[in-house]
């Protein structure tokens, strides 16, 4: 998935050390289709299984092993023909249903090693978008740090066949003072750029790693595996059984890892970091919520509206199609 804290992340040539446990395995996946529309109601998301806390429910902090060496990155093969109800997102480690809100709070390092207070909010809109032929499905992002907003981004995930959450690409919009800065934007099928998958439909221990896109043009590559499963682990929103652990880095953070922590039915809970990662970012689960008709409304429009301004401050954003309402209307004409 997405590195949290830092999106700059540059890479000199494709032809870097990387971690790599084997060559990525191909999924197959299916004729793209659009998310229904949905009226989610206002509630509190139970958590799936709980645990009373106890000494096992301790955050994990071991450092993932050492993967093998390989040249070059595997990616996953891209097939648009297996591609079918796309947008429809209910991978059991990561449902995406339409008005669902994670929020993270927890702290990590700036530039100059400085602690800031950190908060992630992630919501899942109604709106969908076509790349490279596959209806994806829209997510919006809000970054901040010490309560300042310092990133809104649209990020786009379809789901193949076997249960597999690709990514398509993502459209970031830094922040400074409140004024917009720069958008380090990467879109499958343009500028070289590649989707990759994020998540198994079935994560194994011993899983090759899998390689979530290549945007070149931003030095974006991520790539993760299954590091650990089974365990228990406390956050604010609850203590949860039977936890995923997900070892992440890139092309060009080698040794340095960000945990991901997955429970079934929730989603993400948990982000942690080992090796040399600088950030040394710690994030848990404050809020997990089904939005309201009124609240998906507002999200709606800051979604659109920050696809508009993606029109007018991106090269590679201007190439794509406008993202789409779940009646299938475009949300805005295509510059």
């Amino acid at each position: 998935m997405r590195r949290f804290l830092s999106m700059i992340v540059f890479m000199t040539i494709v032809v870097l050390v990387v971690s790599a446990c084997g060559s990525a395995s191909t999924p197959t996946q299916p004729p793209a289709t659009q998310v229904p529309a949905t009226e989610p109601p206002t509630e509190e998301i139970q958590p799936t299984e709980t645990v009373e806390p106890d000494e096992t429910s301790a955050p994990v902090t071991d450092t993932p092993l050492p993967a093998a060496q390989a040249d070059e990155p595997q990616f996953p093969n891209f097939d648009l023909a297996n591609f079918e109800n796309s947008a429809i997102i209910d991978n059991e480690w990561l449902p995406m249903k339409p008005g669902t809100k994670w929020a993270y709070e927890g702290t990590a390092l700036d530039d100059q090693g400085n602690n800031v207070d950190r908060r992630i909010e992630f919501t899942v809109t109604d709106l969908t978008k076509e790349i490279e032929g596959v209806r994806t499905l829209v997510l919006w992002i809000e970054d901040f740090n010490n309560g300042e907003g310092t990133e809104k981004e649209l990020s786009f995930y379809a789901q193949d066949k076997q249960g597999n959450i690709w990514y398509f690409g993502e459209h970031p919009e830094d922040f400074e003072d409140g004024a917009f800065v720069e958008a380090k934007t990467w879109i499958a099928g343009l500028a070289d750029a590649k989707p990759g998958i994020v998540l198994s439909g079935e994560p194994k221990l011993g899983m090759p790693n899998l390689y979530q896109g290549w945007g070149p043009e931003v030095g974006w590559s991520d790539f993760g595996r299954v590091e650990k499963m089974g365990l228990d682990i406390c956050v604010p929103v609850s203590c949860y059984k039977d936890v995923l652990e997900n070892a992440e880095t890139s092309l060009s953070e080698v040794g340095a890892f960000q945990l991901k922590y997955y429970v079934r039915g929730v989603g993400e809970i948990k982000v942690g970091w080992s090796g040399n990662d600088e950030t040394h970012e710690e994030l848990q689960l404050v809020e997990f919520k089904q939005l309201s008709p009124e609240e998906m409304d507002a999200l709606r429009t800051q979604a659109v509206d920050l696809e508009k301004h993606a029109y007018e401050v991106s090269d590679v954003y201007k190439q794509t199609t406008p993202a789409e309402y779940a009646d299938g209307t475009p949300v805005t004409t295509k510059p």
